[in-house]
């Protein structure tokens, strides 16, 4: 029996902590539908072996290669004609997500181990709180780096999965899987979906289970690969660009992107401090002494220590974001105002 794990995220140090979740105990709510996870006789694009590539092994090498970055271009492509379902997707996430909720990737495989890549970046690049972020991949720690045999096949452990961590109707789970049919990612949105979670389904192939069954379905028309199945190519780099996307148009709209810098970064190396303190300077046209003191007094915090440099005291700075929501430009325009305003 192949042991499934929620991977969470350590807010220090950015490690990807693994922790057992004992399925086998968990209460399977009785009413999620009964459907079956794959649809009998449904053309699987990505699987399709094609004609055009049935001798690239006899092939030039930079034949191979032209025909490779060609795909690559067809990523982007179906990345391209899929920005409607992309955008929809991450307005729906916004509303949840401003309201508390938590945000959980789903994947196996290749798509699991893209998503956990993705979602693993968030803290060190928006603080977003380790608390607030889920990593569920079949396979656990294992599957991050070898393929664990019948991972993917366990929906039985999805679904505990998802029981166990509670999860809420302000919370959103990403879901990504090149077939669309991987038991595994269909039974964690199911469960997310009979919790009242927001779902969204990304998948390469049409008309299948999980666009079908996604709150959000976005479609990636990547086609058939170079390598029959081999989904780690065109269908992982649609896959890869648009949990980028998502997340950072996400991001952006919840206010830890200003002027185009990230000013929620979490300053852990000598790199990221060069980093704040070069963005203050940008930002207030401070630098050195003053700049260095007024990340100190914030406790690290870009936006915080702008609003110190603009004369704001600690407690005063951080009431003013709370209030602004935690956008930066809307807490410089209140500050502005409320100087410019007659006492």
């Amino acid at each position: 029996m192949v042991a499934i794990f929620a991977l969470a995220a350590d807010g220090t140090s950015h490690r990807a902590l693994l922790h057992y979740v004992p399925w086998i105990n968990a209460k399977i709510p009785e009413s999620l539908p009964d459907r079956s996870l794959y649809v009998p006789g449904a053309a699987i694009e990505t699987e399709r072996p094609s004609p055009r590539y049935s001798a690239i092994d006899l092939w030039e090498s930079s034949d191979v290669l032209d025909a490779m970055i060609e795909g690559q271009f067809a990523a982007v492509a179906a990345v391209r004609a899929a920005r409607g379902a992309i955008e929809e997707a991450a307005h729906a996430m916004e509303v949840r997500l401003i309201d508390g909720g938590r945000l959980i990737y789903a994947g196996a495989g290749t798509s699991g181990r893209l998503a956990v890549q993705d979602g693993a970046e968030l803290m060190p690049t928006f603080s977003w709180p380790s608390e607030r972020l889920l990593l569920l991949i079949a396979g656990g720690n294992e599957a991050l780096i070898h393929a664990v045999e019948g991972a993917e096949d366990q929906s039985e452990q999805a679904l505990a999965l998802i029981v166990a961590h509670k999860l809420a109707p302000n919370d959103v789970l990403l879901a990504a899987a090149a077939s669309g049919t991987t038991p595994f990612t269909l039974a964690c949105v199911r469960g997310a979906r009979n919790a009242g979670a927001l779902t969204v389904g990304i998948a390469n192939n049409r008309d299948t289970p999980l666009l079908a069954e996604s709150d959000c379905p976005i479609f990636l028309d990547t086609g058939v690969e170079p390598i029959a199945g081999s989904t780690r190519m065109k269908a992982g780099t649609a896959q890869r660009i648009t949990l980028n996307l998502l997340s950072s148009l996400v991001m952006i709209r919840l206010g830890h992107v200003y002027e185009g810098l990230m000013v929620d970064v979490q300053a852990t190396n000598k790199k990221l401090t060069q980093r704040s303190e070069n963005m203050l300077t940008h930002l207030t046209g401070r630098s050195g002494k003053d700049v260095r003191d007024a990340l100190i007094r914030a406790d690290g915090s870009v936006k915080v220590a702008v609003l110190l440099l603009y004369g704001c005291r600690p407690e005063e700075a951080k009431a003013l974001l709370e209030r602004s929501g935690g956008h930066l430009r809307v807490a410089l325009a209140e500050l502005r105002k409320s100087r410019t305003s007659p006492e």
